[in-house]
C-alpha cells in the first residue's frame, strides 16, 4: 500500500470518528488535565491531525483551536512508531525555525504519544509542551502510554457495538489488538508488550494462569519455548526457588515430553478438559498449584511456527471454537514476534555495516572513512569554544623490516600493540584511527606544550614482546594545528602527511609541526586565485614537455606535458608556485580541461608530422575525482580517432587513488572505455594494498623520483625501487623511472628492468619546438654529452 492510499484511509478514518469541530467533552478534558498536572508542564493536547490543520479535541494551557498542519509537532509523531521526543527544539534542526518555537508559545520541550483509532490508523497524538528544556526517563514514558491508551479506549467505547459472540467480546478483543500494538510500536519493552497481551488471553477467557513464549531452535533443530511472560503465580518456597533457576537460565523450557512440549513438536493445537488424567501431564515444578484444564494454541507465519500460548484452569474448559475467537489475537502475536525477529536482525545488520564502514577490523579503532566525520566534528566544537584541535598523523618506522622478517601475523601484533599504547597515550576525549597500513591519526584537543606530541612517540618506542619475539619501532609525526591552519579536513590530513615525511627526513622517530608559512601563506593562496582567471583567459597557461626515454629501443618514447604560466610580473612559474593553491577550486578543473585538450591536439599534431611520441600529463586530484571528469575527458577525446587514443597518458598519483575509491574505479574504467592509459604517478609515496594495486586498471608504474635520485647511496631507496620493479613486471605494467641525474642512476635502473626513464641527466622540461628539436636530435650514444 503506498503513503497515499495510507494517508487517504486514515482520514477516513479520522472522519468516521466524527470528533472533529465538536464541542470539547469531559471524558477528553479530564486525560490531558492528568497529563499537565502529573508532569507539571505548561500545555497537554489531544490532537487530531486533518488534510491541512492539526485541530486540538483537548487542550489545556493553550488558547488556539488549531494550527496548519505543516507546522504540527504532532505531524511528527504520528509518522513514528515510537514515542516523539523533542527535548529542546531550539536545538533541533527540524525544529529551530518553527514559529512556535521563535514566538508564541515558544516550544522547547515536546513528547508526544501517537492516538490510534479502532481499526489501528494513528489519527492524532496525545502530547505535553513546556517552554523549557525537559529529560524523559522511561518512567514517564509508561505514564504518558497509559493515557494514551485511555484516549484509545474512549474512542473504542464511541466507535464498537456490542457482539453475540459465543466465547469472547468482539469490542474487548479490538480492544486488546488495538493496546498492544500500541505498547509494541511505543516501546523498546518487549517484555511489556508480552505481558499486556497474556492478561488479555486471561481476561477474554477467564483463565487463571498462562504464559506466552516464542519457539526457537537449537542447532540440532529441536524447539525450546523462550517465555515472553508468564503468570505471577505465589509459589511455595520449594517451587519458588525452581521457578527463579528458570528465570536466570532466561525463562526457557525445553522438555517436550509433556503438554507444553507436544505443541512445539507437532504444531497442533492441544486441548485438555481434565489434565490430572491425561497421559500428557506434567512438567510442573513441585509445588505449582495443580492445572484442571488447559489449551495450547501454537502461532504461525504462514508455515513456520513462532510461538505457542498457554492457558490455563478455565471452569467452563477450552474448546476449538474459543482458539478460533482468540485467533486475531493470536495472529497479531505472530506479527509481534515477527516484527521482533526483524528489527533484531536490523539491529544486527546496522551493527555489522557500521562496524565494517567505520571501524578498521584489526585494532577496532575509527578508520579514514569515520575519521573525517570525526575531525568535521571537532574542528566545529573547537569554533565553539575558540580552540584548538592537533591533527597528527604518525607513520611507523620500521615497521616493513619487521613485516618483511617475521611475517604478516607479527606485523599485525604489533599494529594492535601500538594501537593500544597510543589509546593508553591520550585522554579518553582525544579521537585515534587507523588511516591505512602502517599510519595512525591522532585528533588532539586544546594541546598546551609540544611535549604532548613526544610523550606520545615515547610511549611507542617501548619493545614489544610477541612470541618469543622482542620488536621495536618507533614513529614519525607530522603535526598541524587548527585552526592556524584553516583549511578543510581533507587538506589538514595532507598538511599532517607533508609534516610526517618532514620529519622522516630529519632522521624519523621525532615530529615535525607543519610550517604554514612557508608552504602556502593565504596571502600568497588569495593572489593566485585572483589572477589565475585571467591567466587562462590571456593565454599565459602553456606546456612544457620533458622526454621520456625507451631504454630497449634506446629511442625518445615519447614526453611528460608539464604546465608552466608565463606571469607577466612574475615570470615562468612552475607548478608547485600555484597548482597547490587552486585544488579543490573550480580552476582545478578549468585548467585540467586546458591541459587535457592541449595534449589531445598534440597526439594529433604527432600524428600528422609522422611522429610516434606518447604524451603524459599530470591530473589534478580534485579535477579527476569530480563527476564531471569523464564528461571532459570525452568531450576533450570526440575528435581524436580510436587508434591514436592510447598515445595520451593520463599520470594519476597514487595517493589520490586511495582518496575515493569507487569514484577513483568509475572514473578509472571510463578512461580505459575512452581508450587512454593510465599512469600510477610517485608509486611507492602511498599505501594501496597489493589486491587494491592488481585490480587498478594502470597501464604504466612511476617510480617517484625521491627513491630513484639517492638510489645509489641509500640502501632502503635501491631496495624499494627493486621491489617495485619486481612488483610492475609480475604484474605485467610498464615502468617509467623519474628524477633520472646521472648515468650510473640510469645504468643500474637498466639493470633492474626498467623500461622508460626521465629526468635532467636527459633534458629539462623544454618548450614544444625545443622539445622536438632536442627529440629530433637524440642519439642514445652521445646522450652523455647533452
Amino acid at each position: 500500500m503506498s503513503d497515499t492510499d495510507t494517508e487517504n484511509k486514515r482520514l477516513a478514518s479520522l472522519k468516521r470518528l466524527g470528533l472533529l469541530d465538536t464541542p470539547p467533552e469531559e471524558r477528553f478534558e479530564r486525560l490531558t488535565r492528568i497529563a499537565q498536572q502529573h508532569y507539571q508542564v505548561r500545555t497537554s493536547l489531544f490532537t487530531l491531525l486533518d488534510e491541512d490543520r492539526q485541530w486540538f479535541k483537548s487542550r489545556q494551557g493553550l488558547d488556539v483551536p488549531e494550527t496548519p498542519r505543516s507546522l504540527a509537532f504532532c505531524d511528527h509523531a504520528i509518522r513514528q512508531n515510537q514515542i516523539f521526543i523533542i527535548e529542546d527544539a531550539s536545538q533541533d534542526p527540524r525544529f529551530r525555525n518553527n514559529p512556535f518555537v521563535l514566538e508564541n508559545p515558544r516550544i522547547r520541550f515536546y513528547a508526544g504519544v501517537p492516538v490510534r483509532e479502532p481499526s489501528g490508523f494513528k489519527i492524532g497524538t496525545l502530547c505535553i509542551i513546556d517552554d523549557k528544556p525537559r529529560k524523559f526517563c522511561e518512567k514517564d514514558l509508561d505514564v504518558l502510554r497509559t493515557l494514551a491508551v485511555m484516549v484509545e479506549d474512549e474512542l473504542e467505547r464511541s466507535w464498537l457495538r456490542s457482539d453475540n459472540s459465543e466465547h469472547v467480546s468482539v469490542s474487548h478483543l479490538n480492544r486488546a489488538i488495538h493496546q498492544v500494538q500500541n505498547v509494541f510500536l511505543t516501546s523498546d519493552n518487549e517484555r511489556s508488550a508480552f505481558e499486556h497481551m497474556l492478561n488479555d488471553f486471561l481476561a477474554l477467557t477467564g483463565s487463571q494462569f498462562g504464559f506466552i513464549g516464542e519457539v526457537l531452535y537449537d542447532d540440532n533443530g529441536s524447539p525450546f519455548l523462550k517465555i515472553g511472560a508468564i503468570s505471577n503465580i505465589a509459589w511455595n518456597p520449594e517451587a519458588q526457588a525452581l521457578y527463579q533457576e528458570v528465570e536466570r537460565q532466561g525463562m526457557i523450557f525445553r522438555n517436550l515430553d509433556n503438554i507444553l512440549g507436544k505443541s512445539m513438536v507437532t504444531g497442533e493445537l492441544i486441548i485438555s478438559n481434565n489434565l490430572p488424567e491425561d497421559p500428557r501431564r506434567g512438567g510442573l515444578p513441585v509445588g505449582h498449584p495443580a492445572i484442571n484444564t488447559y489449551i495450547g494454541i501454537p502461532v504461525y507465519s504462514g508455515t513456520t511456527l513462532l510461538g505457542l500460548i498457554g492457558l490455563a484452569n478455565r471452569s467452563e474448559g477450552y474448546n476449538r471454537n474459543l482458539a478460533n475467537e482468540l485467533a486475531p489475537l493470536s495472529q497479531t502475536l505472530g506479527h509481534l514476534i515477527e516484527r521482533k525477529r526483524l528489527y533484531e536482525e536490523q539491529r544486527t545488520h546496522r551493527k555489522d555495516i557500521e562496524l565494517a564502514t567505520n571501524y578498521d577490523a584489526l585494532t577496532g579503532l575509527p578508520n579514514r572513512y569515520l575519521l573525517t566525520q570525526l575531525l568535521e566534528q571537532e574542528l566545529f566544537e573547537a569554533e565553539q569554544r575558540n580552540g584548538q584541535v592537533s591533527v597528527c598523523l604518525i607513520d611507523l618506522d620500521g615497521f616493513k623490516a619487521i613485516n618483511d622478517k617475521h611475517g604478516h601475523l607479527v606485523g599485525d601484533a604489533v599494529l594492535k600493540s601500538v594501537a593500544a599504547r597510543l589509546q593508553a597515550a591520550v585522554r579518553p576525549h582525544d579521537i585515534i584511527a587507523r588511516s591505512g597500513g602502517d599510519e595512525f591519526v591522532l585528533i588532539l584537543r586544546d594541546v598546551a606544550d609540544e611535549r604532548t606530541y613526544a610523550g606520545i612517540l615515547d610511549a611507542m618506542r617501548r619493545p614489544i614482546n610477541f612470541q618469543h619475539h622482542v620488536l621495536q619501532v618507533s614513529g614519525s609525526m607530522g603535526v598541524t594545528i587548527y585552526p592556524e591552519d584553516d583549511v578543510s579536513t581533507d587538506l589538514l590530513l595532507r598538511h599532517a602527511d607533508q609534516a610526517m615525511y618532514a620529519a622522516k627526513e630529519t632522521g624519523k622517530n621525532g615530529f615535525k609541526v607543519f610550517d604554514l608559512e612557508s608552504h602556502s601563506s593565504r596571502k600568497a593562496r588569495w593572489r593566485v586565485l585572483e589572477q589565475i582567471e585571467s591567466g587562462l583567459n590571456q593565454n599565459q597557461m602553456e606546456l612544457y614537455y620533458q622526454p621520456k626515454i625507451c631504454f630497449h629501443r634506446r629511442t625518445v618514447d615519447g614526453f611528460e606535458a608539464l604546465i608552466r604560466w608565463n606571469h607577466p610580473l612574475e615570470g615562468l612559474l612552475s607548478p608547485g608556485d600555484f597548482l597547490q593553491h587552486i585544488e579543490y577550486t573550480e580552476y582545478a578543473r578549468t585548467l585540467g580541461n586546458f591541459v587535457i585538450r592541449e595534449a589531445v591536439k598534440q597526439i594529433l599534431a604527432f600524428s600528422y608530422q609522422g611522429l610516434p611520441y606518447t604524451l603524459s600529463i599530470n591530473l589534478s586530484p580534485s579535477h579527476f575525482l569530480c563527476p564531471e571528469f569523464r564528461h571532459d575527458l570525452a568531450d576533450a577525446l570526440e575528435d581524436c580517432p580510436r587508434e591514436l587514443r592510447a598515445r595520451l597518458i593520463l599520470e594519476i598519483l597514487e595517493t589520490t587513488t586511495m582518496d575515493n575509491t569507487d569514484a577513483v574505479q568509475e572514473n578509472l574504467k571510463a578512461c580505459r572505455e575512452l581508450g587512454v592509459d593510465i599512469s600510477l604517478d610517485d608509486f611507492g609515496t602511498g599505501y594501496s594494498s597489493l589486491d587494491y594495486f592488481r585490480r587498478l586498471p594502470a597501464q604504466e608504474i612511476k617510480i617517484d623520483q625521491s627513491f630513484v635520485k639517492d638510489m645509489l647511496e641509500d640502501t632502503d631507496d635501491r631496495m624499494i625501487v627493486s621491489a617495485i620493479v619486481s612488483l610492475t613486471k609480475s604484474f605485467n605494467r610498464r615502468l617509467v623511472a623519474e628524477g633520472i641525474e646521472s648515468a650510473d642512476v640510469e645504468k643500474k635502473l637498466i639493470q633492474l628492468g626498467c623500461d622508460l626513464g626521465q629526468g635532467f641527466f636527459y633534458s629539462k622540461p623544454l618548450p614544444l619546438p625545443d622539445a622536438l628539436q632536442w627529440a629530433e636530435n637524440f642519439r642514445w650514444e652521445n646522450r652523455l654529452k647533452t
